[in-house]
């Protein structure tokens, strides 16, 4: 009997436990205008798919870091998993911020051309631009 218990796939199993907090996936369901109360079971129909594609799109953006022989994963792993996976593209890939270009990943070592010349003054030597400015 406890043999047909365990292939019968209409038995009841346990209930699923989340990882992600519900209460915080409430709030966010609730910052929509048009909902007013969240019933149980669709917040834990929500929570769960949120879990379900965040361990998707970790597992692939995984897969991308692999491939690129890298062990972090970064901004350009994730865009390229969501572009490879067609119905994320379409909503997610607006949202992610563009990785920089190399180019402006090492902005110029040569800082003192971006400053202006200031000479220092002496302490109690006011500057003629404070004399200038207007009193309030």
């Amino acid at each position: 009997m406890a043999d047909q218990e365990e292939e019968n796939p209409n038995a009841i199993e346990e209930p699923h436990k989340l990882e992600i907090p519900t209460r915080r996936v409430k709030k966010i369901m609730k910052l929509d205008k048009d909902i007013n109360k969240v019933n149980s079971e669709a917040l834990f129909l929500v929570a769960s798919s949120t879990e379900l594609f965040l361990q998707f799109l970790a597992e692939k953006s995984a897969d991308v870091a692999m491939e690129k022989k890298k062990r972090t994963i970064r901004i350009e792993h994730l865009r390229l998993a969501a572009k490879r996976h067609r119905p994320t593209a379409d909503f997610l890939l607006d949202c992610l911020p563009v990785p920089p270009q190399p180019s402006e990943q090492n902005p110029p070592k040569d800082r003192a051309k971006s400053r202006p010349d200031k000479k220092r003054v002496p302490f109690e030597t006011r500057s003629i631009d404070a004399f200038f400015q207007k009193c309030t």
